[in-house]
């Protein structure tokens, strides 16, 4: 954690009160500052490994895990945070675990299979009588999600619709359209288990906001909607992101139901409160020394028989240089590309068309119960209409208290926007912003439906993405390069959500999963001696 700022003082109804808080994580300052000023040192010492794997994210552990369950031991992962996770870290306020990133997982679909597996090994999944039976304690409880909108909480995230209305036409409208684009075209998660057509490039040319336009689905209330799932799962609004990435949100997983049930909008999902950071650290677990966080990767060159790997280490405050037969890049794409010293044109083609959004991720202590508005119950996800936020979950609400108390809000901003040029200037702000101006914002939009949430609030530790995750604009998806990148044969390989488009769990494991098997499967192969008939003896 960073040096926690001044504590601010605000209005909170009739007494002022004040509260403390940080930027927490170790900040983009680290890499941008150490890359540059150590990449000409020579390397302190040299060590020798048979895998590297730089990045621990989902990826980075993904491909950990899949090479010791291989056998291949001799690995190491280098982290540049102080700790593993990447957008799926935790974090804790007052003896209460909170998320720093994403927060759910849906349940897998039937393509997911290597997360299926995961669940299963942790013990969160198990199969009877032919289905999968999952653990209700990691199930979100209910009431899963509301909308605050008119002074008013309603039940589920879409707009109320009368009977007969406008737009109760343009849900069931939109509804058939998805059925109909999900019949006729495959949508999986992960994504690269359905066939790339025509028909899937057609969707990937235009922007979602273009393809609902020629279709006449223009409710607002509708829009807005979609717009939110779009921010929720790509960072960027339906105006940037692919109407094949639109489409995809909904007919991947759930469908779209258009009367906004609860039991049907959405699939259930597995939460804590720490979000996906539950599952990271039981991922990182049994690498023990494996895992150097603290690490920043300077450099990797490629040779004919090893590839070289310089990292600063921030503990040591010295670059030190790993030989490893082979190494899994599983880091943003635009960062494999400057530290890789030859990048290959794929690399160098896909690192300039995939561009990231920046998040905001607000973690605000209340001392208190908050006193809530009318309608639906205080629920796991709630969201403002309107606001440029995404809402916020209450990380106590899987407890089993009988009486709500103490608790911590995790408020999220997608800031991508509607344009690249927008998403620029967004992160510019938000990297030179001050922790107090930003706490402020998010204080300010959820004071909309909670009044009281100032005088209650004890502490607000903010955490900020430069580059949190991908951004399905058209034409990425359908990308050669990517494709060309996930099946490398060189001793280079790429394992990241970036290779699919975008950001969640399913494709980041996946991808990990894929390319330490890949690895794994190289290194065996290359360890196990030949088989060479004798010859013949010759005949005088």
């Amino acid at each position: 954690m960073l040096s926690p700022l001044a504590a601010v003082a605000c209005e909170g109804g009739a007494t002022a009160t004040t509260f403390s808080g940080g930027w927490v994580g170790a900040g983009h300052e680290r890499g941008h500052r150490l890359r540059s000023a150590t990449a000409v040192a020579a390397p302190a010492l040299t060590r020798r490994c048979s895998v590297a794997i730089v990045g621990a994210g989902v990826a980075g552990l993904a491909a950990g895990r899949a090479l010791r369950r291989a056998g291949v031991d001799d690995l190491r992962i280098f982290e540049l945070e102080d700790d593993p996770g990447g957008n799926s870290r935790g974090h804790a306020i007052g003896g209460m675990a909170c998320p720093l990133g994403a927060h759910y997982l849906p349940l897998p679909g039937p393509d997911a299979v290597e997360v299926s597996d995961l669940l299963h090994e942790l013990g969160l999944a198990h199969s009877a009588a032919g289905r999968t039976v999952y653990d209700e304690r990691h199930l979100c409880h209910s009431p899963q999600e509301r909308l605050w909108v008119d002074g008013h909480w309603h039940d589920g995230l879409l707009l109320p619709a009368q009977r007969g209305s406008a737009r109760e036409a343009q849900y069931h409208r939109f509804a058939a359209e998805v059925a109909t684009t999900g019949r006729d075209l495959r949508f999986t998660l992960p994504t690269a288990r359905a066939p790339w057509s025509a028909g899937h490039a057609a969707l990937d040319a235009q922007t979602f906001a273009q393809w609902l336009d020629a279709r006449g689905l223009t409710d607002p209330g509708l829009r807005w909607y979609l717009d939110y799932a779009c921010r929720d799962d790509y960072g960027a609004g339906a105006a940037l992101v692919s109407a094949w990435a639109g489409v995809h949100y909904f007919a991947s997983r759930h469908g779209f139901a258009p009367r906004g049930d609860e039991g049907s909008e959405r699939d259930a999902v597995l939460t804590w409160p720490e979000g996906n950071a539950w599952l990271v650290r039981r991922l990182a677990a049994p690498l023990h020394d494996r895992l150097r966080t603290g690490q920043v990767t300077l450099s990797i060159d490629e040779g004919r028989h090893d590839v070289a790997v310089d990292v600063w280490s921030e503990r040591d405050a010295r670059v030190e240089r790993w030989l490893a037969s082979h190494v899994v890049l599983a880091v943003p794409l635009h960062v494999a590309a400057r530290i890789v010293r030859t990048p290959v044109p794929p690399l160098r083609e896909a690192a300039a068309r995939v561009t990231h959004a920046p998040w905001l991720v607000a973690n605000l202590h209340v001392r208190e119960a908050l006193t809530d508005k009318p309608g639906a119950p205080a629920s796991w996800d709630n969201v403002i209409f309107g606001s440029a936020s995404l809402g916020y979950v209450d990380a106590m609400h899987q407890s089993l208290r009988p009486v709500a108390g103490a608790t911590v809000l995790t408020a999220y901003w997608a800031l991508g926007g509607a344009s690249k040029d927008e998403s620029g200037r967004n992160r510019a702000r938000l990297l030179g912003q001050s922790w107090s101006a930003a706490a402020r914002v998010v204080i300010d939009d959820l004071a909309r439906a909670h009044p009281d949430l100032p005088r209650k609030l004890e502490c607000i530790d903010l955490m900020r993405y430069g580059h949190a995750m991908a951004i399905p604009a058209p034409g990425v998806r359908g990308n050669a390069a990517l494709a060309a990148l996930a099946r490398t044969d060189a001793r280079v390989h790429f394992a990241h959500s970036d290779l699919s488009g975008y950001s969640v769990f399913e494709e980041a494991f996946c991808s990990g999963e894929r390319a330490g098997s890949r690895v794994a499967g190289r290194l065996n192969r290359a360890s196990t001696p030949r088989y060479r008939p004798a010859r013949p003896a010759q005949r005088g």
